[in-house]
C-alpha cells in the first residue's frame, strides 16, 4: 500500500526510537539516558570517540541528512531525498527509521524489490517495531508476495495489536491470497502476474 509523503495527511508519523526499542528505567542516571537515547535515535556505532559516544559532530552531519531527506520526501523530490538519506545511513548505518523511510519513498517511486530490502533491514536492525514490519509487508504485496506479507503484517500484530493499519492491510493480502485462488481454479496463469496494493483497490497487475 502505497503511501503519498507530501499527499497524505494521515501518513503515520515517524516513531520515536525510545517508544521502539527498551525505555531507559526511571532510576537511570540522566546522563546515562540521554546516551541511550541518542544510540536509540542514530544507531549503530560508525563513528565512535575514546568515551564509546558517538562523535558530536559526526552525529550532527547525520541529522541534518536525514532532516533534509525529509522535507525533500515531503516535496516530492524522491531521489534526491533518498540521496540525502544515503548520506545519513553512511554516518549511522544501523538507524532502522531511516530505512524504513527509504522503503515507503522506494514504493511510492514503484520500486518494490528495494522496498523489499530496505523494509527487511529496518525490521533486522528493530525486529520489535510494528511499523517496519508493517511497511515490509506492504513491499512483499506490491513485490507480489502476499504470502510472506500475512506473516509480515501477523508480526507486526503480536507486537501491536492495536495497529489500524497492520489490520486493513493484513485483510488486503487475504483478499489477495482469495483471488489468486480464484485465477487458479479458472485455470488462468497466475505464475506471471504480479499484485499491486494501491490504496483500497487490488487488481493484478
Amino acid at each position: 500500500m502505497k503511501l503519498t509523503w507530501n499527499k497524505n495527511p494521515n501518513k503515520r508519523p515517524r516513531v520515536a526510537l525510545s517508544n521502539i526499542l527498551d525505555v531507559p528505567s526511571k532510576n537511570e542516571a540522566p546522563e546515562i539516558k540521554s546516551q541511550r537515547q541518542d544510540d536509540l535515535e542514530f544507531g549503530g556505532t560508525h563513528s565512535e570517540n575514546n568515551d564509546g559516544r558517538l562523535d558530536l559532530e559526526a552525529k550532527k552531519l547525520a541529522e541534518s541528512f536525514r532532516s533534509q531527506g525529509d522535507k525533500l520526501a515531503e516535496e516530492g523530490r524522491y531521489e534526491e531525498a533518498l540521496g540525502k538519506w544515503e548520506a545519513a545511513l553512511n554516518i549511522v548505518p544501523e538507524n532502522a527509521v531511516i530505512h524504513e523511510q527509504k522503503a515507503q519513498v522506494f514504493l511510492e517511486i514503484g520500486d518494490p524489490w528495494k522496498a523489499l530490502k530496505a523494509a527487511t533491514r529496518a525490521t533486522e536492525i528493530e525486529p520489535s517495531w510494528a511499523e517496519a514490519w508493517t511497511t515490509l509487508g506492504r513491499a512483499q504485496l506490491n513485490f507480489g508476495e502476499p504470502d510472506s506479507a500475512i506473516r509480515s503484517f501477523e508480526t507486526a500484530l503480536s507486537i501491536n495489536a492495536e495497529s489500524r493499519e497492520a489490520k486493513e492491510d493484513l485483510q488486503a493480502a487475504k483478499q489477495l491470497i482469495k483471488k489468486r485462488e480464484q485465477l487458479q481454479t479458472s485455470g488462468q496463469d497466475t505464475d506471471a502476474k504480479r499484485f499491486v496494493v494501491s490504496d483500497k483497490n487490488i487488481e493484478p497487475s
